[in-house]
């Protein structure tokens, strides 16, 4: 008999089958049996699979009634890599399966360095997400802002409306930290 272990590899080969029509049936099915095990496999999967299966282990992953909170640092980071920043969006996407309230400077960073996609949804997250900000939450975004004022394109038309977007999100944070 297939110990537990073993079922959880099969189901994960399954999902990340690229003959497989539906995908997504087995990720609901993965996401049923939960647990710490198909979390760390799906995690796994997420670090060191193609953007195409990190994007059914994120899929998978936000499935899952547990563990949402580690899945969405780990998708965060991969999100970041440098090898990946002109071809996320498909994973920027899947942020909205999870609570954002926590991740301001990381959908900030996003909007300021991502391809068009990803800083399109990182924007609308921005406009419409509740956040909790704090002055330390300010300060790391002004240091990724001054990191894209320094390391941009000047000339670039998105250049200078990202700036100036930018530059209106920062202040109007401040205004609100500063209300009596």
């Amino acid at each position: 008999m297939d110990t537990e272990e073993e079922k959880i590899r099969e189901w994960i080969a399954r999902l990340l089958d690229e003959q497989e029509a539906e995908p997504l049936r087995h990720a609901t099915r993965l996401a049923g049996i939960g647990g710490p095990q198909v979390q760390a496999e799906l995690l796994r999967v997420l670090k060191e699979g193609t953007l195409d299966q990190a994007f059914l282990a994120t899929k998978t992953l936000a499935m899952m009634e547990t563990g949402k909170e580690e899945s969405l640092d780990v998708l965060l980071e991969v999100i970041h890599k440098p090898a990946n920043a002109g071809k996320n969006g498909g994973l920027v996407s899947l942020l909205e399966e999870f609570d954002l309230s926590e991740k301001f400077v990381d959908l900030f960073r996003i909007y300021l360095f991502g391809n068009f996609k990803s800083s399109a949804l990182a924007k609308a997250h921005l406009d419409y997400e509740e956040f909790v900000i704090s002055h330390r939450t300010l300060r790391k975004a002004e240091k990724h802002r001054q990191h894209f004022l320094n390391n941009s394109p000047k000339e670039d038309e998105g250049f200078l409306l990202k700036k100036q977007e930018a530059e209106t999100i920062l202040k109007e944070l401040q205004e609100l930290l500063t209300e009596p």
